[in-house]
């Protein structure tokens, strides 16, 4: 007779305390991350994430920069299961490397993975991994990402789920080829070092947490805080309307073909799931905005988040209701070998695909459209005190949509990017052989609304010496930002070469390489949020703040918001027939 083993009771105090440990452990895998690297694009700008997964590989905890990287760990770990399946294969000091976008790296190759397996007891009990962009992974290009590339192999070094450390011991071949093969060695090595005390952090957490409550106990609080996410989403979902909503956009460009390429969206709610269908939008493209399928999924994570519970703590549990649908060899679903360096620029459409096609039904949650694009800048050259090779990699900010209660935020990034900052203009001048001439907002009075939206920014870059190269992709540059309920579109992402002699070439989306000599100036110039409401209903005197503060012009005020204003004075002369109308209804 088979006796049954029956699982400890545990009481929900602890469970609690438990889980609350999880997501504590996480945060501390990211403070570490961020302490050791070596990059600004790590320690200043926070382009990583990291946290634990339970032995199945699904996502306990994640502590974020990038909200793009919401559910890429999770696959970085189930690939790494998948991979070595065997009785073994997996040992106490491993620590598996992994970029290949196609399967659980999922973004492009700068972003590396690492993850690490936590034994206790000699059972596999969970997953520490983290994603940091680093600086160079090699290619063609100083950044390892091209607007003109056409394949991966282009684009840099892949890591197929190769072991770093074998039971604890180094790897030195692996280490060797990194070397070898990127143009900032101490920058790649120190932050791939940097992810490895991160990692080793929450292994000892970990095993500190099953020491003080038992091993059953943390795996019953495991459970217990899957199934909690799942239920806090299902009772949201309930809140949610039901039914089937649809939105169709276009991506402007690829950097080689013209575009525009269509995609789509069916959006169906029930009482139990969320099912995002983008079959039917463009087939993967030339150039390297094809996003892979689990850059897809994380994108429409990060917007089902927002509609759900945003203050929900990040785990699978939360996601089990979500589906997500895609042609394969689509710009959503893109195949080997097609190049995905730039890979945001389709996959944030999948995310503002949800957010337009919700907009109207839940305003409280959704704003106007905002910049959708990371508008990355990539700066090489040599500094002209040391001679030394320089390479500056950055997002930029842009405008947010005015909201059914308040104006649009102003120099925020993009959705994908989540809590991550600018590199700031002391430690860029500092380290990099440019002047930053301009920083500053972009009131190109788009946006009109009600409330409206917020703006972009103007960031210039002067070369100080010559034989400098710049590279920039800046996507939503041939569509304006969307407005809502009667709102006025935002305006655009675009670039601007500003030559020594004064001449002005572009503007640009997207350009590969573009040379610069001394004192030639880049100027990023990036969108005004879309606006919400009636223009025409926006009080009077906040529109003679707006002209006051310069957001807009004297004729802006008139043309859009229906207010007469004394160029002189600045004070209120009348209002327009038009504003008349609709005041009186």
């Amino acid at each position: 007779m088979t006796k049954q083993v029956i699982a400890p009771k545990v009481d929900p105090f602890t469970l609690d305390i438990v889980k609350d440990s999880l997501v504590a452990i996480g945060e501390e895998m990211f403070y570490a991350l961020a302490r050791t690297s070596m990059s600004p694009i790590i320690y200043e700008v926070l382009d990583y994430a990291s946290g634990l997964t339970d032995s199945k590989g699904q996502l306990l905890t994640q502590g974020n920069g990038v909200t793009g990287f919401i559910g890429m760990l999770s696959f970085m770990v189930k690939e790494t299961i998948e991979r070595y399946n065997k009785e073994g294969d997996l040992k106490p000091g491993d620590i598996i490397l992994i970029n290949d976008p196609y399967g659980g790296g999922g973004s492009h190759l700068c972003d590396v993975g690492l993850v690490m397996p936590i034994f206790y007891e000699g059972e596999l009990v969970a997953f520490s991994a983290n994603k940091a962009h680093w600086t160079e992974v090699g290619g063609k290009d100083a950044g390892s990402m091209s607007t003109d590339s056409t394949e991966i192999y282009q684009e840099g070094l892949q890591f197929p789920c190769v072991k770093l450390y074998d039971e604890g011991k180094l790897n030195q071949a692996v280490v060797d080829i990194i070397a070898a093969n990127v143009r900032f060695p101490d920058l790649s090595l120190g932050d791939m070092w940097a992810q490895v005390a991160a990692l080793k952090t929450g292994d000892r957490r970990f095993q500190e947490l099953c020491d003080k409550y038992g091993k059953d106990v943390v795996k019953n609080s495991i459970d217990h805080l899957l199934d909690h996410g799942e239920q806090l989403t299902l009772k949201a979902l309930k809140q949610l309307p039901k039914g089937t909503f649809e939105a169709v956009d276009y991506i402007d460009d690829d950097g080689i073909e013209e575009g525009p390429f269509r995609v789509q969206l069916k959006l169906t709610i029930t009482d139990h799931e969320f099912i995002c269908d983008f079959r039917g939008s463009h087939p993967q493209v030339t150039g390297s905005i094809n996003s892979t399928l689990t850059g897809m999924v994380s994108s429409v994570r990060t917007i089902f988040l927002a509609v759900t519970n945003p203050s929900q703590d990040v785990n699978d549990g939360a996601f089990r209701p979500l589906k997500v649908l895609t042609d394969k060899g689509s710009v959503f679903n893109a195949a080997r070998p097609a190049p995905v360096s730039m890979y945001w620029e389709s996959m944030l459409f999948g995310c503002d695909l949800v957010w337009k096609a919700l907009a109207p039904v839940i305003p409280d949650r959704l704003t106007a459209g905002h910049l959708l694009s990371v508008c990355v800048a990539i700066v090489s050259g040599k500094h002209p005190d040391t001679d030394e090779p320089f390479l500056i990699v950055e997002p930029s900010v842009g405008g947010w949509g005015a909201a059914v209660d308040r104006d649009g935020d102003s120099g925020q990034f993009c959705i994908l990017d989540g809590e991550t900052f600018n590199i700031p203009v002391e430690v860029c001048e500092t380290r990099n052989g440019v002047l930053v001439d301009e920083y500053s907002l972009n009131t190109d009075g788009a946006g009109a609304g009600t409330f409206r939206g917020g703006q972009g920014v103007i960031r210039s870059y002067r070369a100080l010496t010559d034989n400098q190269a710049f590279t920039g992709s800046f996507g939503r540059h041939k569509f304006n930002v969307w407005g809502a309920e009667g709102g006025k579109e935002g305006s655009n992402n675009k670039i601007e070469i500003v030559k020594a002699d004064g001449t002005v070439d572009g503007p640009f989306g997207k350009y590969n390489k573009y040379p610069l000599g001394k004192n030639d100036v880049v100027r990023l110039i990036t969108a005004t949020g879309g606006g919400y409401g009636s223009p025409l209903k926006r009080p009077v005197e906040k529109v003679v703040m707006d002209v006051k503060n310069q957001y807009i012009t004297v004729e802006q005020a008139k043309v859009d918001f229906g207010v007469i204003i004394d160029e002189e004075t600045l004070d209120v002369i009348g209002v327009t027939e038009e504003r008349q109308g609709k005041e009186s209804v």
